[in-house]
């Protein structure tokens, strides 16, 4: 599904392959929380998704607009779908500032990473959700 900041997607074969043995439940976090596809990159600042639920830190594009409330909007609305599924797991994004578990990028939009998860990844589990990357199949 196309719905990657810049218009594309990040097909993964393993994930694909995973479809055919288990049923997935394909969402895009920043879409269902009312951003565009395509649209500006977007980094939390100062901080991870724990600090913007918490209220600390703050996601912005790269342009300098705040779409926090987007990001929080969007997580809320997955945790909505994953309880209506009783979904247990989910496999999210690597290093997005949405889906990022474990590592996001670290807000300077230089491609560099940090420790820390998502905004989506960090209310998964707070909700008792378990959460891995794609590249953890």
């Amino acid at each position: 599904m196309n719905c990657k900041y810049n218009g594309k997607n990040n097909l993964n074969s393993k994930v694909v392959e995973l479809g055919s043995k288990e049923t997935l439940i394909p969402v895009c976090p920043e879409q269902l929380g009312g951003c565009p596809t395509p649209r500006v990159p977007s980094e939390i600042l100062d901080g991870d998704g724990a600090d913007v639920l918490d209220g600390k830190s703050r996601v912005m594009t790269k342009n300098g607009e705040d779409v926090t409330e987007h990001f929080i909007k969007g997580a809320q609305e997955v945790l909505n779908i994953a309880r209506t599924m009783g979904v247990k797991k989910a496999i999210l994004k690597a290093r997005s500032p949405s889906c990022g578990f474990c590592s996001i990028y670290d807000g300077t939009f230089s491609g560099k990473t940090k420790k820390g998860n998502g905004v989506t990844s960090e209310l998964l589990i707070r909700n008792g959700i378990s959460v891995l990357s794609e590249e953890d199949i």
